[in-house]
């Protein structure tokens, strides 16, 4: 394989991704172009990014805000499908790579770059997710995984890597847990998260409080949606983005959206990771309780039957495919009258729906009150329950010798 000349490198700042730029100059000889996508990870990791990247030895270097293309093109979609891997994961990493790669991507073809790197390690599954991206978007490009070729094998060798070669960076090998932090959720990784049995330290938190420390007082928020996508926060309306970082402060005062999960990863081993999803936990619980109102039975189940798939496909990294184009537009459809607004009440880490309205409600209180008017007339079960019933009955009578 002929060495690139220039490779577009997805760039975070982080130990990782600093000690790359050095190294694939190191080795292959090639110019670097660093580019990085401000989806929500803070201030604090974005504050001289650019420079830190030019020092390490990058040629060009791109950071961009997609803050609302990833609220509107990603999240939205993802809300909309009600995806939850395994029960209790958000798919808050999931979810940014296919922004992420495309960006890259895109940079990569207007910059003349003839490869594409990534700083994924070789035993997770944002190499996945990442490559999958790079397969659909440009193909003819070539890949670079330098955690599948370098003697770098851990935290403090990639440390002692960027000591030799000046390399800034801000890790240290006293920060044992690796964190991954956008608009949607933060991640947390590592050190006695490792072990299943070991408790959760409370040190591991970033984004949420502990329950016991949220306020005694109840507090109630309500989100109204149009189409099954949230559009406002107590009667405000706001942008996906103001609206996700709204709802994260509010649900992370009132300890909300914790999650400790021992997950079975698409390279096939599993992991246990904690996750802070306070606004996304608001978002969802509201949502469900909506389409209890706008969704007929036949409709729910079979949603809720798609939105297991929708979840694994978005954790394997199958974004870029037509099946999830198809089943976004099954989504789109379906949540079409799913229009209204919810009122949750937050109390220590628990969250509780109080109302739910909707114009387009199916609930029948002429129907489904105890004290039933003339729109329900009680002598049709008796035909109802006899034909499906039909199947039963004759089986029992079968096995009594009965007539058949």
């Amino acid at each position: 394989m002929n060495k690139p000349k220039k490779v577009a490198l997805a760039y975070s700042g982080g130990l990782d991704t600093s000690v790359i730029i050095p190294w694939l100059k190191e080795n292959y000889g090639c110019e670097v172009v660093a580019i990085c996508g401000n989806i929500g990870q803070g201030d604090e990791e974005l504050e001289g990014l650019e420079e830190k990247a030019r020092k390490t030895g990058a040629s060009e270097v791109y950071i961009e805000d997609m803050r609302e293309e990833f609220a509107t093109d990603y999240l939205w979609p993802l809300v909309r499908s009600g995806a939850v891997y395994e029960h209790k994961y958000l798919l808050g990493t999931s979810i940014a790579r296919p922004l992420l790669a495309k960006r890259q991507v895109e940079v990569a073809l207007a910059t003349g770059c003839d490869a594409l790197a990534h700083g994924a390690t070789g035993k997770g599954n944002d190499q996945v997710r990442f490559e999958l991206a790079y397969k659909a978007l440009a193909p003819h490009l070539t890949v670079i995984a330098p955690w599948r070729e370098w003697d770098i094998r851990s935290r403090e060798d990639a440390l002692e890597y960027a000591a030799r070669h000046n390399v800034p960076v801000s890790a240290t090998s006293r920060k044992i847990y690796s964190r991954d932090r956008n608009l949607w959720h933060i991640s947390h990784e590592g050190g006695p998260l490792e072990d299943p049995a070991n408790p959760a330290p409370e040190d591991v938190w970033m984004i949420t409080r502990h329950p016991n420390d949220a306020p005694d007082t109840p507090a109630r928020v309500t989100i109204g949606f149009e189409a099954g996508t949230p559009v406002s926060v107590d009667g405000c309306r706001l942008s996906g983005a103001a609206l996700i970082e709204t709802l994260n402060r509010i649900g992370g005062e009132h300890g909300v959206g914790r999650v400790d999960l021992v997950e079975n990863r698409f390279v096939g081993m599993k992991s246990r990771g904690c996750y802070e999803t306070p606004g996304g936990t608001l978002i969802l619980t509201a949502l469900r309780e909506l389409e209890s109102l706008t969704l007929d039975r036949a409709m729910l189940h079979y949603k809720q039957k798609l939105a297991v798939d929708y979840a694994e496909l978005v954790y394997s990294g199958h974004w870029f495919t037509p099946l999830r184009e198809a089943l976004d537009a099954f989504f789109s459809r379906i949540v079409e009258d799913t229009t209204g607004e919810v009122t949750l009440e937050l109390y220590k880490g628990n969250v509780q729906p109080v109302a739910r309205r909707s114009p387009n409600s199916l609930y029948s209180l002429s129907i489904g009150s105890f004290t039933m008017g003339a729109d329900y007339n009680q002598q049709d079960a008796l035909g109802f329950i006899n034909l499906i019933g039909l199947p039963i009955k004759i089986r029992a009578l079968a096995k009594q010798g009965g007539p058949q």
